[in-house]
């Protein structure tokens, strides 16, 4: 086996992966040191043939790619990368039998968690979540009945938020996704509280639609919505952005399914429902990290069209969100509505349009292009779709694992 050049592929697509040197040893490992003694070509002395395994699966590439320059090959879409299976392995973890950390302490391990997903820094998420799992289960396991509902509601937004990193997986890891989003209004329920019920039918409805369900998702929310209504209410912005977002969500499971008139007419009406919402809260907050307001709406109106295929409509409603707004939006948010302005672009064969949001996407956040299957089929097709790739597309497509 040719050993030359290991490190530098290593440190070649680390990068394109968007992980740090930390980052790296950690889903290694190993320890920073490590990462730069095997980048430095320390250590490729007749490496081990289970490090480059393992090195290839952290970095979703084929081995082959760590042992020669042949040119990259695209990101298998067969299975998650190797970093969500071990989210994914915790969901199945009977766990240890250790004492929990104090709830405060797994308070602040999710709140960490959740800003990383707002952040696109899904690294930080494959590392953390899966001990947390296991931590936040067993507290809710051991609490004692005048502590069950905060240990619930814990356990609950940790599932929810296990459910919406999945989903970035796509089909891939619609199954443990819908396991975790089950899961998710299971501890919900049992905490009694509107919010995490509300919360996790969101869930359950985006779960359902990625299972080839949309009609199901879209009276799950719906019922969840009338349901909890008055209980939200009493609950200010917090419950206000809940309410909302469920109707966004029936929204977008709506719009799943084939364009009809009645369709294309009810996912407005939700949209319309979720801004009336929007007024009552009065201003673009991140309650629960949900980013719920009138700039949110005016997003999810636009995803809505897009499903519908309608890309000069879907455009058009995009003008309405105000740019200062937007920037004021996380990261993920800011960079998933660029990745809809790429899709609508290129429906409307504004190819150099949906090259320009793709690599402003990127920069906003690298591994939510780089590193979920539903962008990088998006980058591929921008690509596919133009006759002369200019340099930055190529470019980001060679980043994505695409072949140019």
């Amino acid at each position: 086996m040719d050993t030359s050049g290991i490190g530098r592929r290593i440190a070649y697509w680390r990068d394109l992966r968007g992980f740090t040197q930390t980052d790296f040893g950690q889903l290694m490992g190993q320890t920073r040191r490590w990462v730069q003694d095997i980048e430095g070509g320390k250590r490729q002395q007749d490496p081990r043939l289970s490090v480059l395994v393992r090195a290839a699966d952290v970095l979703r590439i084929p081995l082959e790619q760590l042992v020669s320059d042949a040119a990259p090959e695209p990101p298998a879409s067969g299975a998650p990368p190797a970093s969500a299976l071990r989210v994914i392995d915790a969901l199945y973890d009977p766990g240890s039998d250790e004492d929990p950390p104090p709830r405060d302490v797994l308070q602040r391990r999710l709140d960490y968690c959740c800003t990383a997903f707002q952040a696109c820094h899904y690294a930080a998420l494959a590392r953390d979540l899966p001990a947390l799992i296991g931590d936040a289960a067993r507290s809710a396991h051991v609490a004692p009945v005048g502590e069950q509902s905060e240990a619930q509601a814990l356990l609950s937004r940790l599932y929810q938020l296990v459910t919406s990193y999945l989903h970035k997986y796509g089909a891939a890891a619609a199954i443990p996704a819908a396991l975790a989003a089950d899961r998710a209004l299971a501890a919900a329920e049992r905490s009694g509280d509107p919010v995490q019920m509300g919360a996790a039918a969101r869930r359950v409805a985006k779960s359902l639609v990625h299972q080839q369900r949309p009609q199901a998702a879209v009276e799950f929310a719906t019922a969840a919505a009338r349901r909890l209504s008055e209980g939200l209410a009493d609950r200010g912005s917090l419950g206000l952005s809940t309410l909302g977002m469920l109707y966004l969500s029936a929204a977008l499971a709506e719009s799943s399914q084939e364009r009809t008139t009645d369709r294309v007419a009810a996912a407005s009406g939700y949209v319309d429902e979720a801004g009336e919402v929007a007024a009552r809260q009065g201003a673009d907050l991140d309650e629960d990290y949900t980013q719920f307001g009138p700039t949110n709406v005016v997003l999810h109106r636009m995803d809505m069209l897009l499903r519908f295929e309608d890309g000069w409509s879907a455009l058009e409603a995009a003008k309405k969100a105000e740019p200062a707004a937007l920037a004021e939006m996380t990261r993920e948010r800011q960079a998933g509505h660029q990745v809809a302005v790429a899709r609508a672009s290129l429906l409307t064969r504004r190819k150099d349009d949906a090259a320009k949001a793709l690599l402003e996407a990127e920069r906003l956040a690298p591994e939510e292009v780089r590193g979920t299957p539903n962008t990088v089929n998006l980058v591929k097709d921008v690509v596919g779709a133009t006759a002369r790739p200019e340099a930055p597309l190529r470019a980001l497509a060679e980043r994505c694992g695409l072949p140019v």
